[in-house]
């Protein structure tokens, strides 16, 4: 299967710390690939540069068929990350709603000013995004009236209204409380199973184990090990990768 994302040689320096170092990924369209490693070794860093909210330091990214090399400058640099951008939707720890708007307005608002739809059409495309999450009855709500999971699921509605080719999810659970951090990751499971493209960083190994079609250990910068849930899980070969899974177990009990 082709790959719809190529993460080529990448390297992000931060002044003289060497935050990521000779990244090298492919994703196949509809995979779910699962970044895990320790705090701090880069994992946001990584999905941040797929779409440049952090611009790479050498390497190239490449999304359906755009390429962009690190150290870009100009119009034409700037209009092809415009164009990445459109194909990527990000979900973040925090859920950056305009507390001012509607949940409706607030998942409207990136596909009548962004994509320049009509507003009738941004609102069906809104309503269907909603119910896809289950906050079809919420819509006229204001964001101080949801709970953390609530307002994230909203986060993802709004990502997808943009109908983006790919999903990046940067610790979607972690500014959560323990009970509401399920009702976030059934939602990730059920556009995970419509097929769509993701890569998702995530301390939620229970996650990664069941819903990853890869998972991907950063460790100090670096891809360590990658593999198929299943048998990274069962049969960890770096180090760092037990010492996870291990974590992982003993918190399971």
């Amino acid at each position: 299967m082709s790959a719809i994302v190529k993460i080529a040689n990448l390297d992000k320096y931060f002044g003289r710390l060497h935050v990521l170092r000779g990244i090298n990924l492919d994703v196949s369209r509809s995979e779910v690939i699962c970044i895990i490693g320790r705090s701090g070794s880069g994992k946001s860093t990584l999905l941040r540069c797929i779409n440049f909210l952090e611009e790479p330091s050498t390497g190239t990214i490449e999304v359906e068929g755009l390429v962009a090399k690190a150290g870009g400058k100009g119009k034409e640099h700037r209009a092809l990350i415009h164009a990445i951008r459109m194909k990527t939707g990000m979900v973040f720890q925090e859920f950056n709603l305009f507390p001012h708007m509607s949940v409706l307005d607030n998942v409207t608002e990136g596909p009548v000013t962004v994509k320049k739809i009509d507003k009738a059409e941004a609102v069906e495309i809104a309503e269907m995004n909603l119910d896809r999450v289950g906050l079809y009855d919420k819509k006229n709500e204001f964001p101080n009236r949801l709970s953390g999971g609530q307002k994230q699921r909203v986060a993802i509605a709004r990502a997808l209204a943009m109908e983006p080719r790919v999903m990046l999810f940067d610790e979607p659970t972690s500014a959560l409380d323990p009970e509401l951090i399920g009702e976030v990751l059934s939602v990730m499971k059920k556009v995970a199973k419509e097929g769509m493209t993701m890569l998702v960083v995530t301390h939620e190994m229970g996650f990664a184990r069941d819903v990853a079609d890869r998972v991907v250990v950063l460790g100090e910068g670096k891809i360590v090990e990658e593999g198929v849930p299943s048998e990274l899980f069962s049969n960890p070969q770096h180090d760092m990768t037990k010492a996870l899974i291990d974590r992982y177990r003993s918190a399971e009990g």
